[in-house]
């Protein structure tokens, strides 16, 4: 993102980086202007430091932020975003008029929500949490040797809390329920989300 900006008869005319000379009318100005000059003097040939507003910037995990713009009013130039839009929650199906134009079958997913990915991350991790204990399962196969019991229970525990986490997941109603899920909060010292977590051994 650019640092300066010139400000030529009240609109920017250029983004600057502040790695380079800039020319200027019939003035050249070195790189140091950047560095030596104070505010002041660099805004009485036109160049501002850009200032961030990232009162609209949202997680990008749950949003698509807007391209950056920039302004000029009250003496200052500001870079900001347009307001963010959710990215889609639910699945987004092929329509009639996809299956007419060759694209997909109505009703297939044409690209999933993040409903989806996220339900499949949460199968994705259990799974990895079982498979470092499928060897208990593979010896009492093979050898008859009978599982832990503390085993059997953190492997039920795994099961159980997938489940409840996908279901959570599936009841979200829009993306800030889903976000809402995965927001972490401190309280006496405990962070934790409303998702919870899969146990793990300890």
């Amino acid at each position: 993102m650019a640092q300066f900006a010139l400000v030529e008869s009240g609109s920017i005319t250029k983004l600057l980086n502040g790695n380079q000379g800039i020319k200027i009318g019939d003035y050249n100005y070195p790189t140091d202007i950047y560095t030596k000059w104070t505010e002041a003097e660099r805004n009485n040939i036109g160049i501002y430091t850009i200032e961030n507003d990232d009162t609209n910037f949202k997680n990008q995990k749950w949003y698509i932020n807007t391209a950056v713009s920039y302004s000029f009013g009250s003496g200052k130039v500001t870079a900001s975003y347009g307001s963010a839009t959710a990215r889609a929650h639910a699945d987004t199906l092929f329509t009639q008029a996809d299956e007419d134009n060759g694209l997909g079958t109505k009703d297939d997913v044409k690209q999933k929500g993040l409903k989806s990915v996220l339900i499949q991350q949460i199968k994705d991790q259990a799974k990895s949490i079982l498979d470092e204990t499928d060897w208990y399962i593979t010896r009492k196969a093979e050898k008859s040797t009978a599982i832990p019991s503390s085993i059997t229970t953190h492997r039920d525990a795994v099961r159980t809390k997938q489940a409840s986490m996908i279901t959570a997941i599936t009841n979200a109603s829009d993306t800030p329920a889903l976000e809402t899920l995965y927001t972490y909060t401190t309280t006496d010292g405990v962070t934790s989300r409303p998702l919870g977590e899969l146990p793990t051994l300890s």
